[in-house]
């Protein structure tokens, strides 16, 4: 038993839910996680989730798009069972709101009473732990890192989406939602697990230092003391109306030991550019230009998948969805996931020690 993946697109949530249920197939499911189209109305399918499912623990996020075991789907509800075989232990908090540091705080003692012990001494190669994010709040580095200043424990995950609509994104937890929060779980697998972080870019050969930056947007003035535009249009040699273009193509990237963070461009503003996410003043950036998704996942998970996998769950960035589709390889983006029972969703930002864009951060459990 120990994992099982479902899918639903009945638009209805109790039917959706019951359907996942009919899917999972009987077992003593423990924990579901789960992602759900924006199409849902989030709050009613949280709820229909959780009385379906019970008495296992539900949680979960909106979408950009949804992943499932050989596919990628959109406007679906895909669902991911695991039982006592594969975990030995688990808790997930829901905090209401993203910004509010006494939440937050709440959340983090509860998660040390249930597993009774500091956050700060868990062993890291027994515990890893999901975050899943309000997508439109602005405050994911925040977040992830007064996380980190808190605990070892490694996190991936990413921010919730809404289909590109960039109005509202929800988080889901025991039947309940929050439109401007979070949900940490942290979980204790039973046969050991390994974390996967893939992107597909090298290095251009032209670096920017951010030299003016509005950091609460998340906007650069400056690069190298020149208008960002300018100096983002010659690192390039591309005119300043074909940027919106080479946006996707042409991102930047913190490097570290070789591999790159990823800050992605959104928009020009004037001669500002704002950024998916922070970007801050004296780091130096690579300028990042794309090569395969499809094949730089496969090698990624090659070596992985041939140490036995029981279940994969992909937190792969909307751009990345975007360039898959636009290039007609969405099918063979999903082949790949074949093998493994698999769910994901596309997002709006992905979490590696750190929030990222353009990624795809995955949670093997062997």
């Amino acid at each position: 038993m120990s994992i099982r993946v479902a899918q639903s697109t009945n638009p209805e949530p109790g039917a959706a839910a019951a359907e996942l249920k009919s899917r999972l197939g009987p077992g003593d499911w423990r924990l579901v996680l789960y992602f759900a189209s924006s199409a849902y109305p989030q709050a009613e399918t949280a709820a229909a989730v959780q009385r379906a499912l019970a008495p296992a623990r539900t949680f979960g996020c909106s979408t950009a798009g949804e992943i499932v075991s050989g596919a990628l789907a959109t406007g679906s509800i895909v669902a991911m069972a695991l039982d006592a075989e594969t975990l030995d232990d688990f808790d997930v908090q829901l905090i209401a709101d993203i910004h509010d540091r006494a939440a937050i705080d709440a959340a983090l003692a509860r998660l040390e009473a249930h597993f009774g012990e500091s956050l700060r001494r868990m062993d890291v190669d027994r515990y890893v732990g999901i975050a899943l994010m309000d997508g439109m709040s602005g405050a994911e580095e925040r977040f992830i890192d007064y996380l980190g200043d808190r605990t070892d424990v490694l996190f991936v995950g990413g921010s919730a989406g809404d289909d590109l609509a960039f109005r509202e994104t929800t988080v889901h937890a025991d039947g309940r939602t929050s439109g401007r929060g979070a949900v940490l779980a942290i979980l204790r697998p039973r046969n050991g697990f390994e974390v996967i972080k893939t992107q597909s870019f090298v290095e251009f050969g032209r670096t920017l230092v951010p030299t003016a930056v509005d950091e609460a947007t998340r906007t650069v003035h400056e690069f190298d003391g020149r208008p960002a535009v300018e100096a983002y249009a010659d690192a390039l040699g591309a005119p300043r109306d074909a940027l919106g273009d080479a946006f996707t193509s042409h991102p930047l990237g913190l490097m570290v030991d070789g591999e790159p963070y990823v800050r992605s461009p959104c928009q020009i503003d004037g001669d500002a550019i704002r950024f998916f996410c922070a970007v801050k003043p004296g780091m130096a950036l690579s300028v990042l230009t794309s090569t395969d998704i499809v094949r730089d996942t496969e090698r990624a998970l090659a070596e992985r998948l041939n140490g036995g996998a029981a279940g994969l769950i992909n937190f792969n960035c909307i751009l990345r969805t975007l360039e898959l589709r636009k290039k007609g390889l969405e099918q063979a983006y999903g082949r790949l996931f074949e093998r493994v029972p698999t769910v994901g969703f596309s997002t709006y930002g992905e979490l590696y020690l750190g929030h990222v864009n353009q990624t795809a951060t995955m949670l093997l459990l062997r």
